[in-house]
């Protein structure tokens, strides 16, 4: 079998694939059954002469031919999708454009551009998924996302390694933040002294077994002590509000704090940095996906200028 023989359903599922990084997770996304998409990369394999996927025991992993195979993939497949919106007579403005997003830029971010874009171009329609940005980025170079709003912290290291380099561009950058209970004693002042939070009770985004601790100020000289742990942004802000403890928030989830809580920086330590960027493919953007982009970049910049 020659290459150029492939069908389209097999380059869709090996670019599902390619995303899920496992084949159990693309048959369940695609409706398939394993087996399925087991002859689906099967026969693209032989196509191509080549292992296109690593087995491992944690999933699959693209070789070197795989990452060949998938980039000329979503340039194929973008055209076919693209081709079928010009054949329904969609004009150029309109058609969906795919957002991938992390946790705390669904709360405010993501609603004001979206509306903005709904006001200025109502014929795009915008898709979203969460995730995480591992997720996101594998997402992206499949081709099942157009853009990713993606978080960056110092040493500010790319997404991945894989080439060509994604396309990042920052939309903000921000000291990280402190919230906590408004009857709290350290929400006296608009900032505290990183000593203070010293045998403070916390509330994180995972156990305290875990390497990162999300939602505790980083570098404290203690164990910390976790009262909770919540994966939900508001649902730590709302826990706050409650009394029940302390947590860190981006500056940019800033306006949506519920009543009770008082949004502080902290002082006496390394400043802790954080990057809001919009990454993509190194490809030219479709008209939706640019005017999206455009959203986010004034949405963004908005919420930075000073009230």
């Amino acid at each position: 079998m020659d290459f150029t023989d492939v069908s389209l359903v097999a380059l869709r599922v090996f670019r599902e694939v390619a995303e899920r990084s496992t084949l159990t997770s693309a048959a369940a996304a695609l409706g398939y059954t394993q087996s399925a998409v087991s002859r689906q990369i099967a026969s693209l394999e032989r196509a191509a002469g080549a292992p296109l996927l690593e087995r491992r025991r944690d999933g699959v992993r693209l070789t070197a031919a795989g990452h060949i195979v998938l980039r000329r993939a979503v340039t194929v497949l973008d055209q076919i999708d693209a081709t079928a919106r010009e054949l329904a007579g969609l004009p150029a403005e309109a058609g969906t454009v795919r957002l991938g997003w992390f946790a705390s830029a669904g709360s405010v971010l993501l609603p004001r551009a979206i509306a903005a874009l709904r006001r200025s171009h109502p014929a795009i329609t915008v898709s979203t998924r969460e995730g995480s940005t591992p997720a996101l980025v594998r997402a992206l170079r499949a081709g099942t996302l157009d853009l990713a709003l993606l978080a960056s912290m110092p040493p500010f290291r790319p997404f991945d390694t894989e080439s060509p380099p994604l396309t990042v561009r920052t939309l903000s950058e921000r000291s990280l933040r402190l919230a906590v209970p408004a009857t709290h004693p350290l929400a006296a002042g608009d900032s505290v002294d990183i000593a203070d939070l010293r045998g403070q009770r916390w509330i994180a985004g995972s156990s305290s077994g875990d390497e990162k601790l999300m939602g505790v100020w980083p570098g404290l000289d203690e164990r910390p002590v976790i009262a909770h742990t919540a994966r939900d942004w508001l649902a730590k802000l709302h826990l706050v509000a409650a009394g029940c403890g302390l947590t860190t928030v981006p500056a940019s989830l800033a306006p949506a704090a519920p009543p009770g809580v008082r949004i502080l920086s902290v002082h006496g330590g390394p400043e802790e940095r954080r990057r809001l960027v919009l990454a993509r493919l190194p490809r030219p953007l479709p008209e939706p996906a640019a005017r999206l982009a455009d959203a986010l970049r004034t949405a963004a910049a908005e919420l930075n200028t000073p009230t």
